[in-house]
C-alpha cells in the first residue's frame, strides 16, 4: 500500500471560501488540506491535496494515484454531471473512492441530481460542507484497514 490520499477537486473549487459562501461555507482549500492531514497524521499516510478547472488535469491525477495513491477523495464539481472521462480513470483506480461534493447536489438543480462518478465511487457525501471530506478520508482509512 502506497502512504498517500489523493484529494482532487475540480472546477471553481479554487473559490471555495470566496464563491457563494452561503451555499458553500466560509472554509477553503486550505482549511480541507488541514482537516484531512489531522486525520491521517497518526495513521502514517499524508494527504495530496489538488485543484484544477481543466478535466485533463483530473484524469491525469487519477492515472498517477493508480501508481502511488492509496485511496482518492474526489469533489469534481461540475465534472460530476458531465465526465464520462474522469468516471473511466477511476474505474481503472483499483482503491477506495469516495465522492465529496461540499453542497447537497440533490437539492439543487436537476441536472446536478446526476454523477457518472457516483457509478465509481464507493461512497457519496453531500452537502455536509468541508466536513464531508474529513469524513470521507475516515472512511477510506476504514476500507483499507479492513483490506489490509
Amino acid at each position: 500500500m502506497t502512504d498517500t490520499i489523493y484529494v482532487l477537486n475540480g472546477p471553481n473549487m479554487n473559490l471555495l471560501g470566496k464563491r457563494q459562501p452561503e451555499l458553500y461555507g466560509y472554509e477553503t482549500l486550505n482549511d480541507v488540506e488541514k482537516l484531512c492531514s489531522k486525520i491521517v497524521s497518526n495513521e502514517g499516510l499524508k494527504i495530496d491535496l489538488r485543484q484544477s478547472n481543466n478535466e485533463a488535469d483530473l484524469i491525469d491525477w487519477i492515472h498517477e494515484a493508480r501508481e502511488s495513491g492509496a485511496g482518492i477523495v474526489i469533489n469534481p464539481a461540475a465534472f460530476s454531471h458531465t465526465s464520462i472521462a474522469i468516471m473511466d480513470a477511476l474505474i481503472a483506480f483499483e482503491g477506495p473512492v469516495i465522492e465529496v461534493h461540499v453542497s447537497n447536489i440533490h437539492k439543487r438543480e436537476t441536472f446536478r441530481h446526476q454523477s457518472y462518478v457516483s457509478l465509481r465511487a464507493d461512497g457519496v457525501i453531500a452537502g455536509l460542507g468541508v466536513r464531508g471530506y474529513e469524513f470521507a478520508v475516515m472512511k477510506i482509512l476504514e476500507i483499507l484497514k479492513k483490506n489490509d
